[in-house]
């Protein structure tokens, strides 16, 4: 009985905290699919070209507003390398695709705090600008041109479809024109459909892992392994240890939000928060990932260098807010709140559900779920245009 209380429990805290994220998830990925819906990955490529500041800026930007779960990030950075973007622009692109994207925005500044929100898009670009740096030593010459030799070959993935698809609607008109159009909604359903599609085991493992965590883990013990009572130690051991976690946890993506709630809750420092919630492209699948797109070599220089930067940038957040006086006293994040209630998290969920129901059914009635087998289809198949 007691097993089954505390496996009760873990789901229950689970379940809240997918109810405390649901309207903030389908904001975000409506968005993305407008943003994808108008912008074609070729216009992306050529802004993409080198590893300029002006280039790297464009990827930043262009990152952010193109949602993807870590593994269909990955799949695009490669696709967008193939095509002609330089490494350090395809990486940046895959950075800011999964830390800086609207949605895990709101859904921190929602269950944990504004703070957490500011700090990372404060310390995503800077890991970006120090991952760009970290190629130009380690990743150029014979390095790349054995990645590049490694990525022409079009080895496939679960996500090598999802990354190949290219439904955005043609020019002609104004923006709101296409987007507006029967192509224009049908393709925003679509990418909507298939983002979900690419992400909702990441999301669905975390809540799963975060709910068990929360429930099973002793505050004490964690306290005592972020070594809360020494704030100083604490500082320098969280950022090295955030993403340490998150690569054994296997939880990646917009998933390790509400295990990073549970961290924060149990000790963790602020700058560890940040590294813990960078470090998804860095776990244990997707780095076998590397391996095979881009070679072992390539692979442990992105492994190492994004490493690096996510515990530097760590390092930064944590003094930069320690220094302005905005690090959190209080470690209390809701999304471990395990009630529902009608409250603003319930109408906007009601609402926002309504607004994923119109987008699911048009997604069908365009005949978009046949494109679902493509999630598993090779980038050398042609671009898909939605039509």
């Amino acid at each position: 009985m007691n097993v089954i209380n505390e496996i009760g429990q873990a789901l229950a805290m689970a379940g809240s905290m997918t109810w405390e994220i649901l309207w903030p998830l389908i904001l975000g990925f409506a968005l993305s699919g407008i943003v994808q819906a108008v912008v074609r990955k070729e216009q992306v490529t050529r802004l993409l070209s080198s590893d300029s500041p002006r280039a790297l800026a464009a990827a930043t930007g262009l990152g952010a507003a193109s949602s993807s779960c870590s593994y269909a990030a990955v799949a695009l950075a490669r696709s967008l390398f193939r095509k002609g973007a330089s490494f350090a622009s395809s990486m940046a692109f895959e950075i800011a695709s999964t830390n800086l994207v609207i949605e895990l925005g709101i859904i921190l500044a929602l269950l944990m705090g504004w703070q957490f929100t500011l700090a990372e898009f404060i310390g995503g670009p800077i890991m970006i600008v120090l991952v760009a740096l970290g190629f130009r030593l380690w990743m150029r010459g014979e390095i790349v041109g054995a990645a590049r030799e490694q990525a022409e070959k079009g080895i496939a993935g679960s996500m090598e479809g999802h990354a190949a698809m290219d439904m955005s609607v043609p020019g002609g008109g104004t923006l709101f024109q296409r987007l507006f159009s029967g192509k224009g909604l049908d393709a925003v359903a679509n990418y909507f459909v298939m983002d979900w599609a690419s992400v909702w085991r990441d999301i669905a493992g975390g809540l799963l892992i975060a709910g068990a965590f929360a429930a099973w883990i002793p505050k004490d013990w964690l306290r005592a392994f972020f070594f809360e009572g020494d704030p100083l130690l604490a500082a320098l051991w969280g950022p090295i240890i955030g993403p340490v976690i998150a690569m054994l946890s296997f939880v990646c993506s917009i998933g390790n939000v509400p295990l990073a709630a549970v961290l924060w809750n149990g000790g963790i420092s602020f700058g560890g928060v940040a590294s813990f919630i960078f470090a998804d492209l860095i776990v244990i699948p997707v780095i076998l990932i590397y391996r095979k797109y881009y070679g072992t070599r390539a692979a442990l220089r992105i492994t190492g260098t994004f490493y690096l930067a996510m515990v530097a940038a760590g390092y930064a957040v944590e003094g930069l807010f320690t220094i302005t006086g905005l690090v959190p006293t209080q470690r209390n994040a809701t999304v471990l709140e395990s009630s529902i209630s009608w409250n603003y998290t319930t109408y906007l969920n009601i609402g926002f559900l309504a607004l994923a129901a119109f987008l699911v059914a048009r997604f069908v009635r365009s005949g978009g779920t046949g494109m679902l087998n493509m999630m598993g289809g090779s980038p050398d198949n042609r671009d898909h245009h939605h039509g």
